[in-house]
């Protein structure tokens, strides 16, 4: 990627709060990032693992919402990397954000195993060899999985969250089987919180379309049973923000769920 001003364009998340400068081509930050941040629980003095972290947005949210919190974000593409950092020294988040080049099976020796309080990640949703990969490589690499797979980033995450520690992921709902699969093999108390498109319901009024994100998260070295919650309702009939979404995506809320 070539990062000059003609091959990159600046965009705004939380309302204005957070200013991201992302490619012009290629794969572009999407509300799932801003879900993503708000539905990890962090307090202050906390740290928190964005995996996967591309331009930084998840890492910008969290960082904007919990503002004293420290987060950590690691990809693999070095230049997604760079313009990370610059999008968080742009929005004066450096001394508590940073940004590492990485891959999760490889990952930085900087990165010490079980030393955050929270692990978040947006993995490629798609599996190789399932769908026809965009030619574009940076967004081939964000949407469809290569040499790491779903259980890879989960395995992952789980090693370096600490005991007691949160792991927190968004994925496509028709996945839900692996993402449960992965999460109870090695984390408790695993929760799932679906996201509702809402919009143009039934002539009844109501939401009879089907998630089609779910937001999991579990606990390290927790025995808690699993449990499913009623989730968001993202979009009213006329597609604008349901209040409940919006004090979200636009004014940087908390999920809860």
């Amino acid at each position: 990627m070539q990062n000059d001003s003609e091959h990159l364009t600046e965009d705004w998340l939380l309302d204005g709060r957070v200013r991201l400068l992302q490619p012009a081509n290629g794969y572009r930050v999407g509300v799932d990032a801003v879900l993503l941040a708000a539905a990890v629980a962090a307090r202050a003095g906390q740290s928190v693992l964005d995996v996967g972290t591309g331009v930084g947005s998840a890492a910008l949210c969290l960082a904007t919402r919990a503002p004293d919190t420290a987060v950590t974000g690691l990809d693999t593409d070095r230049s997604m990397v760079r313009l990370a950092a610059a999008n968080a020294e742009a929005n004066g988040l450096s001394r508590r954000v940073q940004f590492f080049t990485g891959d999760l099976m490889t990952p930085p020796i900087r990165l010490a195993p079980a030393s955050f309080d929270h692990v978040m990640a947006n993995p490629p949703y798609l599996a190789q060899g399932t769908v026809r990969e965009s030619p574009h490589p940076q967004k081939a690499a964000a949407t469809v999985e290569s040499t790491a797979d779903l259980d890879d980033w989960v395995r992952f995450c789980v090693l370096m969250v600490r005991h007691k520690g949160v792991v927190t992921m968004i994925h496509r709902a028709d996945r839900l089987v692996h993402v449960l699969q992965a999460f109870s093999e090695r984390l408790g108390g695993v929760v799932v919180f679906p996201l509702w498109p809402g919009g143009n319901d039934g002539p009844d009024g109501k939401n009879r379309k089907p998630a089609k994100r779910v937001i999991v998260s579990g606990v390290k070295g927790s025995a808690a049973p699993p449990s499913l919650v009623p989730g968001l309702t993202l979009h009213r009939p006329d597609g604008a923000f349901t209040p409940e979404a919006d004090a979200v995506v636009r004014r940087g809320g908390a999920l809860v769920a």
